[in-house]
């Protein structure tokens, strides 16, 4: 996949826990699992809108693109 999550980085920049991300945004905690792991497939702009606003950052931080043509 060409997009990679960055959400476990950013979280342990804040010094956030899962659990209590989860709670904050108001996303159950295995969803939230998911986006960590990246095991997603899409994102509800309103989820990630939340964690943004929770975690002070911009989409950016939490999503990178890379090319997949260029690691093979």
């Amino acid at each position: 996949m060409a997009i990679i999550l960055r959400l476990d980085r950013v979280m342990a920049d804040r010094k956030m826990s899962l659990k209590e991300l989860s709670e904050k945004v108001g996303v159950a905690n295995v969803n939230l699992s998911k986006i960590k792991t990246g095991k997603i497939s899409a994102i509800r702009f309103s989820t990630l809108n939340q964690i943004c606003k929770v975690l002070e950052c911009q989409p950016g931080d939490i999503l990178e693109y890379t090319d997949d043509e260029l690691e093979n």
